[in-house]
């Protein structure tokens, strides 16, 4: 979430301890193995973890709810096309390295928590509060709430299915919380005035009535100020410079061995031509 789960992605390091003659032992059992964890479903649905088919659905059922409008229900279509242009024409990748190293930011044990904190601000309690709007009754926090959780819910499961995706570049990747979270600023900027603005309490309101009416304005606010802080103060500064960076060594490396092979074929191929003419 933004940015996070591509940034904090575990990384798949081999064993250093494991010597050479282990490795080739071992071998053929990892590949079985690995061919026993391989997903019985075929298709792009049987690659899908849990978490991500919780989010289809989550998708799917805000959509059909008709509390999203039409512009939140577009934008995740415009970002993809958007995001896959931007893959074909402005950054390529390399395709050299495997996705499963693909981090470009690791996190403390603070970014951590950071994370954490903002999962729970962003992602688990609105759903709590929508679903309690459903048992209570109230539309008008469940329509409120809920272009955002749409919003959230679509960016968390592009960042995930393109953090395995050799097609994608980092700058790319990065650019997929960056724009979401643009976007869903503004979402929250109307949340906000919804809670705050078109929103009274009534006269006799019982206390559980002022506290759900306060827990709802508190998680507006909440949300944008921890977004608005991880754009400015993270995505900006610091995730989107360093998947620039990345990148752009990555291709210096890549134009380096490619310059490398062709200095070596015609070293090589000069080597060769005196030995030809003396076997002549």
């Amino acid at each position: 979430m933004s940015g996070v789960s591509v940034a904090v992605a575990p990384r798949s390091e081999p064993d250093k301890t494991t010597t050479a003659g282990s490795q080739h032992q071992e071998k053929p059992h990892r590949q079985l193995h690995q061919q026993r964890q391989q997903p019985a479903v075929g298709g792009v649905m049987g690659s899908l973890r849990v978490i991500e088919l919780q989010l289809v659905a989550f998708i799917m059922v805000f959509s059909a709810s008709g509390l999203v409008p039409l512009l939140d229900l577009i934008f995740p279509a415009f970002a993809s096309a958007y995001l896959l242009v931007l893959s074909r024409l402005a950054f390529p990748s390399h395709g050299h390295v495997s996705s499963g190293a693909q981090e470009i930011f690791q996190g403390s044990k603070f970014f951590r928590l950071y994370v954490i904190v903002g999962t729970t601000i962003g992602l688990f309690l609105p759903l709590a509060y929508v679903l309690g709007g459903f048992a209570r009754g109230d539309e008008h926090a469940v329509r409120s709430a809920t272009p955002h959780l749409f919003l959230l819910s679509f960016q968390i499961l592009t960042e995930n299915v393109i953090s395995g995706l050799s097609l994608f570049s980092p700058p790319v990747r990065a650019l997929v919380p960056l724009l979401y979270t643009v976007r869903r600023i503004f979402v929250i900027l109307d949340w906000m005035k919804d809670v705050w603005l078109n929103k009274t309490l009534p006269a006799n309101a019982q206390l559980k009535d002022v506290a759900w009416f306060w827990f709802g304005r508190t998680l507006a606010v909440a949300n944008f100020l921890y977004f608005s802080i991880n754009l400015f103060g993270f995505l900006i500064p610091r995730f989107l410079p360093r998947a620039f960076e990345r990148y752009f060594r990555e291709r210096d490396e890549v134009h380096s061995k490619t310059a490398e092979d062709k200095r070596s074929a015609v070293v090589n191929k000069s080597q060769s031509a005196p030995a030809d003419k003396k076997a002549d």
